[in-house]
């Protein structure tokens, strides 16, 4: 260790190496900012704070020389302080700063935690923890260094913290006490330690010492600060006094408790018979799952949430709710998404929750095993939804939500939720309104609950008019429910209240607002922006903006934030009920072919901007009627995508059902390489299917084949290869019926990928072969360039370098041609991978990285993981496994986000060697199980090899017998595939005889 600030600042293993004030003080800032460039400015900061000289630029490089100098005097590098046009920084190696090593060993303590592994855990804590020598930087009286460094001090109490909860699982309270009294002293008003020197007194029968720590600690509060200690420290003092504490129980810890319940509503009234049953039915009869159905609006999720605060005490591990959006614009949650949205309210990390359902369920199953917890599945859609989410032991409680009877569920004790009687009506009322004011006019206040049918929605609907109108008299509402009834009659009866109290609302605004709100409940998306409302309305986007205007201030919409709008489910129910009148079925035809219309231009534009123009003839567009509102929206570049992610598929839906087939499956194609791009790829398959049914009903052969290839690439992405070889053959049957000679040529070229990717790399190869052949013409090269990427890439995989170079450097200038920026990207990046296996170090790093941050412009994740996945192998290789493991695990998110199955299972192999490196071989041999479970179930023969062979080099030192085994499977799959790492197994499977 060259270099300390965990104590007084220490240079090559002294602490006077440096003693010249300002020269410290620079070399502190540096430390403190190690692998990073600081400014001049603020290295002046530092040293001179508020009264710098004018000399201040020059004196500073003084110091930096007189640095370099002392470096040099004790054997250090004096080249580790670099100049930089900006300032100056230091280059540190990982094992050079004693902050740095201090963070690598708190996250191996935190990460052993994670794996259970408590004394590990405490091994680590206590190794970081010895590397400290005092407060850090101490005896630097520089403000700037100050705060820095009190931000490491907070961060060692925090990581003691840390270590002594771990200690206490491990009974080693005794030991704790003396460091723990010590450290409450000179941190009196720091709640978790002071609560867990009383954990550890009481561990050890001292009680009475342990209300003591208690009692000082509430004076010292009371008197520096004038509050009561924390809810945390005052719940533990309870514990003591009753006796209640028991550290001597298991190992593991107990999970902290969650508490995910939405805030219970203040005026919550009524329901009291109805609360009474369900909790005697809990308490009394042990029904554990309690369904609640009623009509929209009826206080489901308002009752749910008061029963389960109220019952909240008795299940003290975990209250967690969930919105399943079973009657919403958003598409149901599945069981899968919804067990995996549970599952991170329990903390549970991302990386444990499994891929398959089924695996996931179970730990599920295994987080709520022990824990008293209550749940309020709220918005269900039906029994088949929530079936699986129901937990198996008796200690938990389940409170379904549902507009519709869950019938088919077999557990469950059923509520039909009726509207409010009218004295609890006139209540709510009350409260919402004024209580005086309510009572002052019984009878009209009577007659306002009645014309809201009793439904607590309607009324809380109009006591806030009420509220917002203090000049109007309760009877003047009244007699406005009465008159102004109009649209009442065209309402579903189920709905009938609901509609009186938005007709209200509705009947307050200008005819042109009436206008806009009628087509906005046309709209399947959460949030709408004003230039779709525009587009809906064909209306200025200025008079657009302030007819939303005045619907929000009518609260018939909400202003979500600035140009951004969205309708209760209820309130756009009712709009697309006005709509729906036989006299306006024109107008709403018209108003859903704007609102389709502009999406597909908004989404066709943009996907223009990044896709090669032959690739753009299946969308043939004729100029938009409002290519002002087209051109603001495709101004907002990708985040457009993003931001319509989950409204696009509903437009796919909503134009498949409205019969407007050609929208449906050209909105699914010019959506296309966003959701590609962006992982989404089950948006992507629901689109494409409904868009391949649409062309189907047009007869249009050329729009089925273009469906088939695009939901081919879903497929493979998904590894399911024989899926997509199969759609993209059919596709290539109509193609060729069609005469399309450029179609037929790039679905040779997609199949040729998918038949390589498939382990039929002679296949693959005869398919690129054939779509090479058929490009003739100068005009072609766009696509000449697609297709010798992908074949570049089927030789790199092959360990066919010498040829993959060749066609790599043939494929960039190409690229570079046409000037397609996204193939050059593609072609930079595989060159730095193929040279880097040739052996070529220096110029492959150039290349990676250059590929690395045109992918990351591009917007490309799959290609961005690729690329890291590949400088993290330089890395490892370069003998740097830590920087190697931090390489993959970032590729591996970004595989995660774009949905690549098989690029997950590939970084976390990559991951796994990277930790074998590191010298953990627990972890590596874990991680490579898991990825050869997952490898194994996607049929992905290479990722099962490599799986294979890590868990081979993982066991060559301690079970040589059963690496033998895994090194053979791993071989004979290399093999069957060909593949050139068969090469470095075959070798390892010799060493190990």
């Amino acid at each position: 260790m060259r270099f300390g600030i965990l104590g007084p600042l220490r240079v090559g293993g002294g602490e006077a190496t440096v003693t010249a004030g300002r020269d410290r003080t620079v070399l502190a800032v540096l430390l403190l900012r190690a692998g990073r460039v600081v400014p001049v400015a603020e290295l002046i900061d530092a040293v001179w704070e508020d009264r710098p000289p004018a000399t201040a630029r020059t004196q500073l490089q003084i110091c930096v020389s007189r640095l370099r100098q002392r470096l040099a005097a004790v054997g250090l590098p004096p080249e580790a302080i670099v100049t930089d046009p900006v300032g100056y920084g230091i280059r540190v190696e990982p094992t050079d700063l004693d902050a740095e090593i201090f963070a690598r060993t708190v996250e191996a303590g935190r990460t052993a935690v994670t794996a259970g592994q408590a004394a590990e855990a405490s091994r680590h804590y206590r190794s970081a923890l010895a590397l400290w020598r005092g407060p850090a930087l101490s005896g630097i009286a520089s403000r700037s260094v100050r705060r820095r460094a009190q931000t490491l001090d907070e961060q060692r109490l925090a990581v003691l913290e840390e270590c002594v909860d771990v200690e206490l699982r491990l009974r080693r309270a005794a030991d704790l006490i003396d460091e723990l009294t010590e450290t409450v002293e000179r941190h009196p008003l720091r709640d978790r330690l002071r609560g867990q020197l009383m954990l550890a007194l009481s561990a050890v029968g001292r009680q009475a010492d342990a209300l003591a720590v208690y009692r000082e600690g509430r004076r010292i509060y009371a008197e520096e600060l004038g509050i009561e200690p924390g809810a945390a420290l005052q719940e533990l003092h309870q514990r003591v006094l009753a006796g209640d504490l028991a550290l001597a129980g298991p190992e593991n810890p107990a999970p902290a408790p969650v508490r995910a319940l939405p805030r219970a509503i203040s005026d919550f009234i009524g329901r009291q018979q109805t609360v009474s049953r369900l909790v005697k039915e809990i308490e009394e009869d042990g029904a554990r799952i309690q369904l609640i159905d009623g009509m929209a609006g009826s206080g489901k999720t308002t009752l749910a949430v008061h029963l389960a605060t109220a019952l909240g005490d008795r299940y003290p591990d975990a209250h967690l709710f969930i919105d399943l959006h079973g009657h919403s614009e958003r598409t149901p949650l599945n069981p899968a998404a919804a067990v995996a949205t549970l599952l991170r309210q329990l903390g549970v990390p991302a990386e444990r929750v499994p891929l398959d359902l089924d695996d996931r369920l179970a730990v599920w199953r295994s987080e709520l095993a022990g824990r008293r917890a209550l749940m309020v599945l709220d918005n269900a859609a039906g029994a088949d939804q929530v079936a699986p989410l129901l937990p198996t032991g008796p200690d938990c409680l389940v409170l379904i939500t549902s507009r519709r009877r869950l019938v088919g569920l077999d557990e469950g004790r059923p509520s039909s939720l009726p509207v409010l009687d009218p004295d609890e009506g006139i209540d709510l009322l009350g409260r919402v309104a004024g209580q005086e004011r309510v009572a002052a006019e019984p009878q009209a206040a009577a007659e306002v609950v009645r014309r809201c049918g009793y439904l607590p929605l309607a009324i809380r609907l109009a006591g806030a008019r009420l509220a917002h109108r203090p000049r109007w008299r309760v009877a003047d509402l009244a007699e406005r429910l009465v008159t102004g009834a109009g649209p009442l009659a065209e309402l579903a009866a189920g709905q009938r209240s609901v509609g009186q109290a938005f007709a209200l609302s509705y009947a307050q605004v200008s005819p042109a607002a009436q206008r806009l709100f009628r087509f906005l409940g046309l709209h399947p998306g959460v949030r709408i922006d004003d230039r779709v409302a525009a587009a809906l309305a064909d209306l200025p986007l200025p008079e657009t903006q302030d007819l939303l205007d005045e619907l929000v201030d009518a609260h018939l919409a909400e202003e979500a934030e600035p140009g951004r709008y969205r309708l209760h489910d209820l309130i756009r129910e009712y709009a697309r009920l006005l709509l729906a009148e036989p006299d306006r079925a024109e107008e709403r035809r018209d108003a859903l072919r704007r609102l389709l219309d502009h999406h597909l231009y908004v989404a066709a534009e943009l996907t223009r901007q990044v896709e090669w123009a032959s690739s753009r003839l299946a969308l043939r567009l004729p100029e938009p009627a409002r290519a002002d509102l087209v051109a603001a929206a495709v101004a907002d570049g990708r985040s457009w995508f993003d931001e319509n992610r989950s409204t696009l598929p509903a437009l796919g839906r909503l134009a498949e059902a409205e019969g407007f087939p050609r929208h449906c499956w050209q909105l699914a194609r010019a959506s296309w390489r966003a959701q590609f791009d962006g992982g989404h790829l089950d948006d992507l398959i629901e689109m494409h299917e409904a868009g391949r049914r649409a062309a189907a009903t047009m007869g249009d052969d050329e729009a089925v084949a273009t469906m088939l290839n695009y939901l081919a690439s879903a497929y493979y992405r998904l590894a399911r290869f024989s899926d997509a070889i199969a759609l993209m053959e059919t596709a290539l049957d109509l193609w060729r019926r069609l005469g399309l000679h450029h179609e037929v040529r790039n679905t040779l070229g997609n199949l040729a990928t998918s038949h390589t990717a498939n382990g039929d790399l002679p296949q693959g190869l005869a398919c690129y072969q054939a779509a090479k052949a058929m490009y003739q013409r100068p005009g072609e090269l766009n696509h000449l360039t697609h297709l010798l990427n992908n074949l570049a890439f089927a030789h790199f995989e092959a360990g066919r370098y010498d040829e993959a170079l060749r066609v790599s450097r043939r494929h960039l200038s190409l690229a570079r041609q046409v000037g397609d920026a996204r193939q050059v990207a593609h072609a930079i990046a595989h060159l730095g991978m193929i040279r880097h296996r040739l052996g070529h170090g220096e110029p492959a790093h150039r290349l990676l990285r250059l590929g690395l941050r045109l992918k990351r412009r591009a917007g490309n994740r799959f290609g961005e993981g690729e690329v890291l996945n590949e400088i993290g192998l330089t890395e490892r290789r370069a003998g740097r496994p830590d920087a190697a493991a931090a390489l993959h695990r970032e590729a591996l998110v970004l595989m995660m986000e774009a949905g690549d199955r098989i690029g997950q299972c590939g970084s976390r192999n990559l991951l796994a060697r990277a930790l074998l490196e590191q010298g953990d071989v627990a972890s590596a041999l874990d991680l490579h199980r898991r990825v050869l479970a997952d490898a194994t179930r996607l049929a992905a023969r290479y990722e099962q090899a490599r799986a294979l062979d890590g868990m081979a080099r993982c066991l060559r030192g301690t079970d040589r017998a059963q690496a033998r085994t895994y090194a053979s499977r791993a071989l004979a799959l290399f093999r069957q595939i060909e593949s050139p790492d068969q090469q470095p197994t075959a070798e390892l499977l010799a060493e190990l005889g």
